[in-house]
């Protein structure tokens, strides 16, 4: 299993990568119906919010592993 500050921090990478994607978003479902463009941002919302419950869950069981070690944690390797 991975170390609970790898996992903070993925989690977290993971979260602002959602963040930041909603403009892109906007942008590649324009062409489609309003319906789906609809159900499109619904999704993305959905995982937005799952993952920030995510984080939640992580911080709340480890709250000392994201202020242990300012470094980014090395991902291991394939």
């Amino acid at each position: 299993m991975l170390p609970a500050h790898y996992r903070i921090h993925r989690v977290q990478r993971t979260l602002r990568w959602f963040e930041n994607d909603v403009a892109l978003l906007n942008l590649r479902v324009k062409d489609l119906s309003a319906e789906r463009q609809q159900s499109a941002r619904q999704f993305a919302a959905a995982l937005i919010t799952r993952t920030r419950e995510e984080l939640e869950r992580l911080l709340q069981e480890e709250p000392l592993a994201g202020i242990e070690s300012e470094e980014i944690p090395c991902e291991p390797a394939d």
